[in-house]
């Protein structure tokens, strides 16, 4: 009886729970660190301007048609409801900013009317959004 010997091979394993963690790690981390931006969401066309700023903390975006309704997070909203609507968004960002995109073709007033109710709210940054000629 011959008596065989097996020696034991070893198996490389690549041990996954590190890079796991570190994946979650960096999950969390840009969960955490992300800005929603309240967007209007409607089309309009922006009037030219000479001097175009980038605006880099702008948070709630304000949508005005040619018919001059109201747009906050893609939704339409009386100017009566507006100065509310805006501080429960500043609670999320109170440093964020608000920007005006108007459409060329409105009137002034329910600018002016978005325009008092942002600094009604508290709002520091009022802007009007214009593209550059």
């Amino acid at each position: 009886m011959a008596i065989k010997s097996r020696k034991k091979e070893e198996q490389a394993e690549l041990d996954m729970t590190p890079m796991l963690d570190i994946v979650f790690i960096m999950l969390i981390f840009f969960i955490v660190t992300t800005v929603f931006v309240k967007e209007a969401g409607i089309e309009i066309l922006k009037p030219n301007a000479f001097n175009v700023q980038e605006k880099k903390n702008a948070y709630i975006f304000v949508g005005i048609n040619e018919a001059g309704d109201i747009y906050l997070d893609k939704k339409v909203v009386e100017p009566a409801a507006l100065r509310t609507r805006i501080e429960a968004m500043l609670l999320e960002n109170p440093e964020g900013g608000v920007v005006i995109q108007a459409d060329r073709r409105s009137k002034v007033v329910p600018v002016l009317q978005v325009i008092d109710a942002a600094k009604a709210a508290g709002v520091k940054d009022v802007s009007v959004a214009a593209s550059s000629e």
